[in-house]
């Protein structure tokens, strides 16, 4: 068989898989059953969510705090790895962008020595308690709306409370942990 034979037969036989699987396809697209294409991709609801976009259960910042006995600051570590591209926790160490987040527990919100907060976070007023730095750092645009950190927080508890335990321990006197109610 020469080389235009195979052609042919090559091109008969994609012909014919053509008109079965493309046929089938145009009736499917065409019929009455085939319902309105939605585009993208469901993502899967967070945790406490549900179905039909109904609000999902409010962050409760006491459920972390809860949580910091049993939280490793080993653990934390890593999850401050993330950070780092803006701050550091090193005594009199410059961050790159943040405020240096030694001894930040138990400091004034919106204070820090060398850095300018936004309005928005310098104005907030209290104390960085275990209680606020999860607030914030759970959902730092929703907890102080117009700051300027750009982070889109930490959602899972655990990580959270093990992150918290880690901020505890850079501090020249780690702040004691709260006592159970």
């Amino acid at each position: 068989m020469d080389s235009f034979e195979f052609n042919k037969v090559a091109g008969a036989v994609l012909t014919a898989l053509l008109f079965i699987f493309g046929g089938k396809e145009l009736i499917h697209i065409t019929s009455a059953s085939h319902g309105p294409v939605k585009a993208g991709y469901t993502l899967p609801e967070a945790k406490g969510g549900s179905a039909g976009g109904a609000t999902s259960v409010a962050f409760d910042p006491a459920s972390v705090v809860a949580l910091l006995p049993q939280a490793s600051a080993d653990a934390g570590k890593d999850a401050f790895k993330a950070c780092q591209q803006c701050h550091r926790t090193e005594k009199g160490a410059t961050s790159p962008q943040g405020p240096n987040l030694h001894s930040v527990v138990g400091r004034d919100i919106g204070k820090a020595p060398g850095f300018a907060f936004s309005p928005a976070l310098a104005s907030k007023g209290g104390t960085w308690t275990f209680e606020t730095l999860a607030g914030y750092l759970h959902d730092p645009r929703g907890y102080v709306p117009g700051n300027r950190m750009a982070y889109a927080g930490m959602k899972d508890d655990k990580d959270l409370a093990d992150l918290l335990a880690f901020l505890r321990t850079q501090a020249d006197t780690p702040v004691p942990l709260p006592q159970k109610k």
